[in-house]
């Protein structure tokens, strides 16, 4: 496919480059999962920009820190849409590159108790190539990868290195990018599928300590359960906040983006935590990724709320 780098000039360090996937959503407010042959009618139709690094790289701005996108979007209106929501949020688009394969489309069927399905279609539109990455014009201070663009990984994770730069891995699932990453990076959060998948089996205590033989900070998200943690010689589990689920899309990225930027803000351990926690519940309260993204002052309302609980347990 034919590639186009965008050009925008930048003035003020990042806080977070987010590499990885862009997809554009298509959510379906639906009153069931529809049966075989079965034909239903949505309640709510929501469209907008989506994808793991792309949804973090927006989280990282409504806390009000500098983000940066890196990665692919077609020459579609898809595209198109995309891009204008992320200008629009303030990234740093300069890493974006165009081409002629289709933005990658996701339609999203999110039922009342606010769990969904979701269909993806990539078409023809493979993973960029290492010559694609652009390395930051300012300091970056953290890089979160989605794994989903596995060959902008080495050449991005080499300039982390050489730039002291923090590097976190959305692990959502398990897949060649994920897992090339895994062991790579400084902080491998991951989810409870993932680390089902990884261990083959359903145990995440057990993950967690088979994960942080080799990984120096490890954390394992359990949703409506909490996360639990292992970093050096320490251990131990957050409860999650209590919210009214309407839709869970994207709260794993949320949770990401706002880790990644409490990484960059220097933010303690347990401050931390409890930050992307209730970022990534609030996320849940709205239908649609992109739109439940929270502001800075509204996670801040959230901790308010309820003092110094939940709190982080060793």
């Amino acid at each position: 496919m034919g590639l186009h780098r965008l050009r925008q000039m930048t003035t003020r360090p990042l806080d977070v480059l987010c590499i990885g996937h862009a997809s554009f959503d298509l959510v379906f407010s639906v009153p069931h999962h529809p049966a075989a042959d079965e034909k239903i009618v949505a309640d709510a139709l929501l469209a907008c920009g989506g994808g793991p690094a792309a949804n973090a790289a927006v989280t990282v701005a409504r806390l009000g820190r500098k983000a940066g996108f890196a990665g692919y979007l077609g020459m579609d209106l898809y595209g198109e849409r995309h891009l204008e929501e992320l200008r629009a949020a303030g990234i740093d688009t300069r890493a974006v590159v165009r081409g002629s394969s289709p933005t990658p489309l996701s339609v999203v069927l999110v039922k009342p108790d606010g769990r969904r399905a979701l269909v993806n279609h990539k078409g023809d539109t493979r993973p960029l190539p290492p010559q694609a990455f652009v390395p930051p014009a300012t300091p970056a201070r953290c890089i979160l990868f989605d794994g989903h663009e596995p060959d902008l990984s080495e050449p991005a994770l080499a300039w982390a290195r050489t730039h002291d730069a923090a590097t976190v891995l959305d692990a959502g699932s398990l897949h060649g990018g994920s897992e090339w990453l895994m062991f790579r990076v400084g902080h491998l959060v991951a989810s409870e599928k993932f680390a089902a998948q990884w261990l083959g089996k359903n145990d995440p205590e057990r993950a967690l300590a088979a994960l942080a033989e080799r990984s120096p900070c490890v954390v394992i998200t359990l949703g409506e359960h909490g996360l639990i943690w292992r970093r050096g010689a320490e251990s131990g589990r957050l409860p999650a906040f209590p919210v009214e689920a309407v839709d869970t899309t994207g709260a794993g990225d949320v949770f990401h983006g706002a880790y990644a930027a409490g990484l960059a803000a220097g933010m303690d351990w347990p401050e931390m935590l409890r930050y992307a926690s209730a970022a990534g519940a609030l996320c849940c309260t709205r239908l649609g990724a992109r739109p439940g993204i929270p502001s800075g002052a509204d996670v801040e309302r959230l901790l308010a709320g309820y003092g110094s609980k939940p709190q982080v347990m060793g």
